[in-house]
C-alpha cells in the first residue's frame, strides 16, 4: 500500500487541483485558476491527500463568517452559528477505494472540533444525482436538513449536516 500524506494545499498544487475539479465538474462547479486562488484565500480548510508525492484528492471548506457569497453556504449560515462548510471534495478516480475521502473527512472533523464548530455541513446533487456522494456522506453521519434548486432549476441539492463529536 502506498503512503498517504495529508497536508495544506499550496499554490503549486493548483494545476492538479484544477484538473481534479474539471474531471468531476458535473458534481462540483467550474473553477478556473483565479477562482481557485480566491477560494483558497478565504478557505478555513484547504488540504490535499498525496499518494507517493502526487496530489490524489483535495478538500476545500469554509468557516462560518467567511467572505463567501454562495447560496449553499448562505443557507447554512442562516441556520447554524458555528459550522464548517465543505464546499468540495474530489478524489481522482484512479485512487478510488483507497480511503482518501475518509482520511480527508477524519481530518476535517478534527479541524472542525479544534475550531469550535458544532456541525460540518455540505451538499450533494440530487438532480443530476450523485449517489456515490450520498452513500459516502451517510457513512459519516450526515443527514438531510434541507433542499434547494440552483442554476435556474437545472440542479437540486440535498443540504446535509453532521454533528462534530465532542
Amino acid at each position: 500500500m502506498s503512503d498517504v500524506l495529508l497536508r495544506d494545499a499550496t499554490e503549486t498544487d493548483f494545476p492538479r487541483i484544477l484538473a481534479l475539479n474539471d474531471a468531476e465538474v458535473q458534481h462540483t462547479s467550474a473553477m478556473d485558476a483565479a477562482r481557485l486562488q480566491w477560494l483558497h484565500e478565504r478557505a478555513g480548510y484547504h488540504r490535499v491527500a498525496c499518494v507517493d508525492g502526487e496530489v490524489a484528492a483535495f478538500l476545500l471548506a469554509f468557516r462560518d463568517g467567511a467572505d463567501y457569497p454562495n447560496p449553499n453556504f448562505d443557507w447554512f449560515a442562516a441556520r447554524y452559528p458555528r459550522f464548517l462548510y465543505v464546499d468540495r471534495v474530489v478524489v481522482d478516480a484512479a485512487f478510488n477505494g483507497r480511503g482518501l475521502g475518509s482520511q480527508l473527512y477524519r481530518d476535517v472533523f478534527e479541524h472542525a472540533r479544534a475550531q469550535g464548530a458544532a456541525v460540518v455541513t455540505c451538499e450533494f446533487n440530487l438532480v443530476p444525482p450523485n449517489e456515490a456522494s450520498a452513500r459516502f456522506h451517510a457513512r459519516w453521519g450526515f443527514a438531510e436538513v434541507g433542499r434547494q434548486w440552483l442554476d435556474g432549476g437545472k440542479k437540486q441539492v440535498s443540504l446535509q449536516a453532521a454533528p462534530v463529536p465532542g
